[in-house]
């Protein structure tokens, strides 16, 4: 791939390429016992900076929501990030690279079976603060109510409090924490599905293209694929060409 003098100044203009690595979603990042990161969106990011031939420094949040709200700063020069319309404002995205399923958890004995069913008034849903899905309800939810949270952990100890009827989720985030939840339901279905892609400060267009390409050529070669299989994610698939 040919990279165009431009391309490295946008997406690496201090000479490192700079990637906001969110420890919010932990199918994409992941934490060893030595404080050491590792996931797909390692990978990716790994593989990217070897394409620009620079090196990689990682900048490391807790929520995307900080992410994205540090997109104009200059801190930041590529992450990956939940693709969605709010953020669409200030950064642009590549094509979709992965899909998730978002889903909802009720108590046992709820009358809520289908999660069609969850937009009903009277209803709190609990879910991290600027998460995608969180987000996506913010924009899409006619009756019932959000209560938003700090992160995913606080939204499942109000649900175990009993302070909402519903707890929103990545679906395998929701599988994997369900014995935390004793008293909790998965309701087939989803409500959405969630799409990440790399995001970049929104007017870089050299830069754009260039992930543009560079995420179609890792679709094709089967580069995501590999990665989730790598790291044994389930409930989370590429996208396919």
């Amino acid at each position: 791939m040919n990279l165009p003098v431009n391309v490295k100044n946008e997406l690496a203009p201090t000479g490192k390429l700079r990637s906001g690595m969110n420890l919010g979603n932990t199918l994409f990042t992941r934490k060893d016992k030595s404080g050491q990161l590792y996931g797909v969106s390692v990978d990716l990011m790994q593989e990217l900076a070897t394409r620009l031939g620079v090196p990689l420094e990682m900048v490391i949040y807790d929520q995307p929501g900080q992410v994205a709200d540090d997109s104009a700063k200059d801190i930041w020069d590529v992450a990956i990030l939940a693709i969605e319309k709010t953020r669409a404002k200030t950064v642009s995205f590549s094509p979709a690279m992965t899909e998730i399923e978002a889903g909802y958890v009720v108590h046992k004995g709820s009358n809520i079976q289908l999660c069609q069913q969850v937009d009903t008034k009277g209803i709190k849903i609990a879910a991290p603060e600027k998460a995608g899905y969180e987000l996506f309800l913010t924009s899409e939810l006619k009756n019932a109510s959000l209560v938003r949270t700090k992160n995913f952990a606080a939204s499942i100890e109000i649900f175990n409090q009993k302070q909402v009827e519903v707890l929103a989720g990545l679906k395998p985030n929701l599988i994997e924490s369900m014995h935390k939840m004793p008293e909790g339901e998965l309701l087939e279905g989803n409500f959405m599905t969630v799409n990440h892609g790399f995001a970049i400060p929104i007017g870089r267009n050299a830069g754009d293209t260039f992930l543009q390409n560079f995420v179609k050529e890792l679709i094709a070669s089967g580069f995501i694929a590999k990665s989730i299989e790598k790291h044994q994610i389930k409930g989370f698939t590429a996208v396919k060409n």
